[in-house]
């Protein structure tokens, strides 16, 4: 067990994951961080992640502590994280290949370890690493990337992406809804993504729970709680079923987790929430326009194999999750939007019909196999 690359004797006292990072690639982080437990069991195991972006492993019952940090934190305020991560422990994993998440390993661990780009420009981070692994942004998905370290401390790969939630998160989940989570079939859409460059556009969604609802299949409605995601919500409320039961901003991403393991069908955009659905495993269509679905796309359920999941193009069903991707030449682009930034929309998820999405969704639930959910403290 101890044969890895970095040379470990024995288990370490104390692991600190390095996962300064967007939401949905702290999420990835989690079958790493499983693979660890596993292993030892008793070894500590913490997390720095951003402020924000902590909501996403609050109830994982593999981590002892979260610690989190300002996207742009003072000096003051860099200075005490740096003081309190100084040689704190035995092993630091990083698992961003940038300047501060080398950084933090390297301060924080006695030995660390990094994903990082084999470039010329970046020799002075592998100067401050005990080791470092390349960095593949394109080709190996997240989940396998983040893998990578558990082989260099010799530890079993564990694949799973851990949704978690506990009694606390069911019992508010259950005091939200307006119906009973064990009896009602409903499906969960996730409407509104952080980035206009990830959303579909609005007569889809609503061509879609027409669908659903003719099914007699309630939807329900996940999102945010910012102004704009408020608005879209609202107005896409006005034009759905009476029925329709939006939950946007009330639940934790825990709570949410729990919510999406007793539905019926889940469709969503490149979003964390699409990562939480498919972990679940819940019956899960996820919608991909310039992403690019070898890296992102969401992890299946039970899918334990040391490959990749999706192909670069296509349409594609994996286990409990279909990846519909929209057409044309150019998809995947890899960029954010047709005009190159975050908020600009792209037109292979605007020109995407719900006559697609909604065939991908029947050969989904026509083919649907007893999936195992795990009871969420395992």
């Amino acid at each position: 067990m101890f044969s890895g690359e970095l040379g470990l004797t024995k288990p370490p006292q104390k692991i600190l994951i390095v996962a300064t990072q967007r939401i949905g690639d702290v999420l990835l982080a989690t079958p790493l961080i499983r693979s660890l437990r596993r292993a030892w069991p008793e070894t500590k195991i913490d997390a720095l992640v951003f402020a924000g972006t902590e909501g996403v492993l609050l109830s994982n019952p593999d981590i002892d502590q979260i610690i989190t940090v300002e996207q742009r934190p003072s000096r003051a305020e860099h200075l005490r994280l740096l003081m309190r991560l100084w040689r704190n422990y035995d092993v630091a994993l990083s698992l961003m290949a940038s300047d501060r998440p080398s950084l933090y390993a390297r301060i924080a661990g006695k030995r660390c370890i990094g994903l990082l780009t084999d470039e010329a420009k970046h020799w002075w981070k592998k100067w401050l690493l005990t080791q470092w692994l390349k960095f593949d942004d394109l080709d190996t998905h997240t989940v396998r990337m983040n893998l990578q370290l558990a082989d260099a401390l010799g530890v079993p790969r564990c694949h799973a992406v851990v949704a978690a939630w506990d009694a606390e998160d069911e019992q508010v989940t259950g005091k939200t809804l307006p119906f009973d989570i064990d009896t009602q079939t409903y499906a969960v859409l996730h409407v509104c993504p952080m980035y206009a460059y990830k959303a579909w556009h609005r007569g889809a969604w609503i061509e879609l729970a027409d669908w659903l609802r003719k099914q007699d299949i309630r939807v329900v409605l996940t999102g945010g709680n910012s102004a704009e995601e408020r608005a879209y919500i609202d107005e896409l409320l006005g034009l759905l079923a009476h029925d329709t039961v939006d939950v946007s901003g009330k639940l934790s991403l825990a709570s949410v987790a729990y919510l999406l393991s007793k539905a019926h069908v889940y469709v969503g955009p490149d979003t964390v929430i699409t990562h939480l659905a498919a972990a679940t495993g819940t019956p899960t269509v996820a919608l991909f326009g310039p992403s690019n679905p070898v890296k992102w796309g969401p992890w299946p359920k039970n899918f334990e194999r040391d490959s990749n999941p999706y192909r670069m193009r296509g349409t594609q069903q994996v286990n409990n999750v279909v990846l519909v991707q929209g057409e044309g030449i150019c998809v995947p682009c890899r960029e954010e939007g047709c005009d190159r930034h975050n908020a600009s929309l792209s037109d292979c998820l605007q020109q995407l019909s719900a006559a697609s999405v909604i065939a991908a969704l029947q050969a989904l639930l026509n083919k649907r196999q007893a999936i195992p959910v795990y009871p969420h403290n395992q």
